[in-house]
C-alpha cells in the first residue's frame, strides 16, 4: 500500500462501514448488507456482511448513516447534509496531507430495504489519486440472534 493512502483508507472505512441503523422507515434486527465497490473504475467487487441493528441503532437513522471521519494530518468538514425519513444525503470533504472528497446518498425504501451510494475521490497535490464508488443494497433478514 502506497504511504499516502494510508490515511486516506481511514477515512474511508469509516464512512463506507458507519453503523446501520433507521428511523421511521427500517425495522431493527439482522441485515444483509450487499456492497459493490468499484475501484479507480476497475469491475466491481462484490462483498456481503451482517450486522444487528438494535431498536436504539434504527432510532437514529440521521447519526446512523452519517459519516465519521477518522483521519490523520488532514481536517474534515461537512458540506453538504440533507434529512428526511426517506433519504438521507451528505458530502465531507477532508484537506490536508491527501484532500478527499466523500459523498452518500442513502434512499430507505421500505422498513426491510434500503440503497445507497457512497463516491470517494482523493487527490494530493491537485492531481486525482484513486477514486472509488459503491453501491449499496441493505436487507432484513430476520431477528438479530444472540450471541
Amino acid at each position: 500500500m502506497k504511504s499516502w493512502m494510508v490515511p486516506a483508507v481511514g477515512v474511508m472505512a469509516a464512512v463506507m462501514l458507519p453503523g446501520l441503523a433507521a428511523a421511521d422507515g427500517l425495522q431493527a434486527g439482522q441485515w444483509q448488507v450487499t456492497t459493490l465497490t468499484s475501484l479507480d473504475g476497475a469491475p466491481p467487487v462484490p462483498q456481503r456482511n451482517q450486522r444487528c441493528l438494535t431498536p436504539e441503532a434504527v432510532a437514529d437513522l440521521d447519526k446512523t448513516f452519517s459519516p465519521v471521519a477518522n483521519t490523520v494530518n488532514s481536517a474534515c468538514e461537512r458540506v453538504e447534509h440533507e434529512f428526511s425519513p426517506a433519504r438521507l444525503k451528505w458530502r465531507l470533504q477532508c484537506r490536508g496531507q491527501v484532500d478527499m472528497d466523500v459523498a452518500g446518498e442513502f434512499v430507505f425504501e421500505t422498513p426491510e430495504r434500503y440503497t445507497a451510494t457512497v463516491t470517494t475521490a482523493m487527490s494530493m497535490a491537485g492531481q486525482l489519486m484513486q477514486s472509488s464508488k459503491a453501491a449499496l443494497v441493505g436487507l432484513r433478514i430476520g431477528e438479530c440472534s444472540a450471541q
